[in-house]
């Protein structure tokens, strides 16, 4: 890639009601090196991010989220490696493999196709630096030298999150609060105008009233600039409020996919009725939350099966002995369960409600 990205123009999927792709994942798998063997943190990830959209991957702790979402940027500690799979983003009429690009070209497609908001924003700044050198640095490092062009673009990004721009420019990360932290560093992600932006747990760690804010403002952002998100979440609130469409992941794998209505109403797989299930009832009678038992597989040494079978409530023999691909139902959705159609039938039925029955 000798020239700049561009715009990212995406690919157009075939078929009436089509979208266009500006993300292809396929297969993708990250092993961490550990003293035991490797670890499978992520096994065989596949799924397409349409421009415009917001797509949320939700999953408990250690399924594999972040280890994703670093893997499509190759920003992945050393410990970790890719060992298969291809991510694929479409810009400028062309498909560029981010798994084969030379360092030069992949801190590219890194800030001016796709920028990432991690989740600490306290520990994403360096301490010693203030906000304007943040904003200089990685303006620095793609070329643009005109300081007073990269200032000015940083006040304006800065008011567009509705910060006080000249008081935090010249401000240390440990003078701002945790939501100014975490509007500076969106700001900042946002300094190279890319088209998709990654957000690690944007409201973790913050009060509700700023979690709320920063929702508000991702809403706005997105319909301002024409981003398309890509967000990793533990928050089905979260992803209830934002995502247009909504990835499962559990114990590495991805489980299911599918227009955020249909997984959050009619789940397909019994992981993702679980984690609904979780979830305490705003109106109605008081009920007891059901709590999922056991606790995931090890990654090191996994089943030979499905790895949520030991945990689930519908499973047979061949959930126990064959992994469960993953495979398309009706309505746009894709699912890794034996059972897939059974689950759906009970859900419609009222054997097994979502959202503790909220509707």
């Amino acid at each position: 890639m000798n020239k700049g990205c561009g715009a990212l123009q995406g690919r157009s999927d075939s078929g009436p009601g089509r979208t266009i792709t500006v993300l292809q994942v396929e297969g993708l798998s990250v092993e961490y090196a550990t003293s035991s063997g490797p670890l499978r943190a992520v096994e065989g990830a596949s799924f397409r991010l349409h421009a415009g959209e917001t797509l949320v991957i939700v999953g408990e702790s250690g399924c594999g989220k972040t280890t994703l979402a670093l893997g499509i940027l190759r920003l992945l500690p050393r410990s970790a490696s890719v060992t298969g799979g291809s991510v694929r983003f479409f810009f400028d009429g062309r498909a560029v493999e981010v798994t084969r690009l030379a360092d030069h070209d992949l801190r590219e497609v890194r800030w001016r196709v796709a920028a990432v908001v991690f989740q600490s924003a306290l520990n994403a700044f360096n301490p010693l630096l203030r906000i304007r050198d943040h904003f200089l640095e990685t303006a620095a490092a793609h070329g643009m030298r005109y300081r007073r062009g990269v200032l000015g673009k940083a006040r304006k990004l800065l008011e567009m999150v509705q910060l006080e721009a000249d008081r935090v420019l010249q401000a240390y990360p440990h003078e701002l609060s945790g939501g100014m932290r975490q509007r500076a560093l969106l700001a900042l992600a946002l300094l190279l105008d890319p088209k998709v932006l990654i957000l690690d747990e944007p409201a973790t760690a913050l009060d509700i009233l700023t979690q709320r804010s920063i929702i508000a403002l991702l809403r706005s952002l997105k319909e301002r600039l024409g981003l398309t998100l890509l967000l990793i979440s533990h928050d089905l609130s979260l992803a209830a409020e934002l995502a247009d469409r909504v990835v499962t992941m559990y114990a590495g794998r991805i489980v299911e996919v599918g227009p955020v209505d249909e997984v959050f109403y009619r789940p397909s797989h019994p992981y993702t009725l679980a984690l609904l299930e979780s979830v305490p009832r705003l109106r109605g009678e008081l009920h007891e939350l059901r709590v999922l038992p056991g606790a995931p597989p090890s990654l090191v040494a996994p089943p030979a099966g499905c790895a949520f079978a030991a945990r689930c409530p519908i499973a047979r023999d061949i959930c126990f002995r064959s992994v469960p691909e993953l495979r398309a139902l009706s309505g746009g959705r894709m699912s890794a369960c034996h059972f897939a159609e059974s689950q759906l039938e009970a859900v419609a039925a009222g054997e097994r409600e979502p959202l503790a029955g909220e509707r």
